[in-house]
């Protein structure tokens, strides 16, 4: 669905898996600056919605996720994980309860295969599961200078014009996928793979919090005695070449071993051009890189022994 705030003076579209909202709106580096400074707003209306409504819902939920979710209060934002019974990260969603549904986004492109996974998972249970299409996800920065980046909105998508009014400035998914990418945060399915563990990308003590999950078993181990196969980067890119690296594209060693992959990049206004990617836990942290002809010099995110997410806070 296109957002209705492409009609904006300046917007330009995002492509791909971003098609239907904004990538900027005329600068970037000034939609950065907005955001950075606690103002603003980033439509996000291409994320999937979905909705969990019935009275079994949250002890539902809870069976199913990595989160404690069966005594969630009303109105708590929360993440949740599906993983494997090896520990692979299959599904991911965000979401809150407001006493009678939990609504929750997922990534674009990945809506249905969750409701299409929740449905099968339904059994005896209480519980009704529906795509809720008419309804966008709008994120706002919590302050100026904040390291723990925002807040997320659902509103009806007939509204995000008049949201504007209320929050505006608008700003573009380029300038918030700067930002999140400063914060070594992973967007699943492109800074994540089929095989990614939460321990590669930093995510024990954020997004499983309860103790007993499919795939539980895996986490634990690797949890308990450290050195998880791969380990999530933050990447800061040569600077005097015009371009990005596309999601996927290998990166490599000095020598030109493969040892891992680029996941989002951006530009970023203070920063220059950074990315995410996750490579070999065998990698010194300290080792040059390079992906598509660019040198790529590391700063640790996730600590390649332990699995936890130690990047000191901006």
């Amino acid at each position: 669905m296109v957002s209705e705030l492409l009609s904006l003076p300046g917007a330009v579209a995002a492509s791909g898996a971003d098609a239907g909202v904004a990538a900027h709106y005329g600068s970037f580096n000034v939609e950065q600056r907005t955001l950075a400074s606690g103002e603003g707003f980033v439509d996000l209306s291409h994320r999937e919605v979905v909705r969990i409504a019935g009275p079994d819902r949250l002890t539902w939920l809870h069976s199913l996720t990595s989160q404690h979710l069966e005594s969630l209060p009303a109105g708590v934002w929360t993440d949740a994980l599906i993983l494997s019974p090896q520990g692979h990260i299959e599904h991911f969603f965000s979401g809150v309860d407001d006493g009678e549904a939990f609504t929750a986004w997922t990534e674009p492109g990945h809506g249905e295969a969750l409701v299409t996974f929740l449905e099968r998972m339904k059994f005896w249970s209480d519980v009704t599961i529906s795509a809720e299409p008419d309804l966008a996800v709008v994120w706002r920065p919590v302050s100026a200078g904040s390291t723990s980046g925002g807040t997320t909105s659902f509103i009806p998508r007939t509204s995000l014009r008049a949201y504007v009014d209320a929050a505006g400035p608008a700003c573009g998914l380029w300038a918030y996928e700067a930002l999140r990418i400063e914060r070594g945060e992973p967007r699943f399915f492109v800074d994540t793979d089929h095989r990614t563990i939460p321990n590669e990308v930093g995510l024990v003590g954020t997004h499983l919090d309860k103790g007993c999950y499919r795939g539980q078993e895996t986490v634990a181990r690797v949890h308990t005695l450290g050195r998880p196969p791969r380990r999530l980067v933050l990447l800061h890119l040569d600077g005097s070449e015009n371009r990005l690296p596309a999601a996927g594209t290998p990166l490599l060693t000095e020598a030109g071993k493969e040892v891992g992959f680029v996941g989002t990049s951006a530009r970023h206004f203070e920063l220059g051009p950074i990315a995410l990617g996750l490579v070999k836990r065998s990698v010194p942290v300290d080792a040059q890189l390079s992906v598509d002809g660019m040198p790529a010099a590391q700063e640790v995110v996730v600590d390649p022994d332990v699995g936890l997410h130690v990047r000191p806070l901006r």
